[in-house]
């Protein structure tokens, strides 16, 4: 084998390693919190909300990965950060 085609069959194999992951990524679907949802949350990858100017229930986003190692999201609603120096 010349060093050519060893070049492309190791970035080959780098882009099908890298596509897989992004298909596993792709794979997650978001959930809908209600009252009682049980979670199986092993660590927390981020929080997002709604940017809101003022104080208010807003809707968030909860990305975790769950005992398993597989990526979870979870929509809820919350009230804002902004309400944090209201009382």
């Amino acid at each position: 084998m010349n060093t050519k085609a060893i070049y492309a069959a190791c970035l080959f194999a780098a882009l099908n390693i890298c596509t897989l992951s992004a298909r596993a990524e792709a794979d997650v679907s978001e959930k809908t919190y209600t009252y009682g949802t049980q979670l199986d949350i092993r660590k927390v990858v981020s929080l997002k909300e709604d940017a809101s100017p003022s104080c208010g229930v807003v809707n968030a986003q909860l990305t975790y990965l769950d005992s398993h190692n597989a990526t979870q999201v979870l929509d809820y609603s919350k009230i804002s950060d902004n309400c944090a120096s209201e009382n």
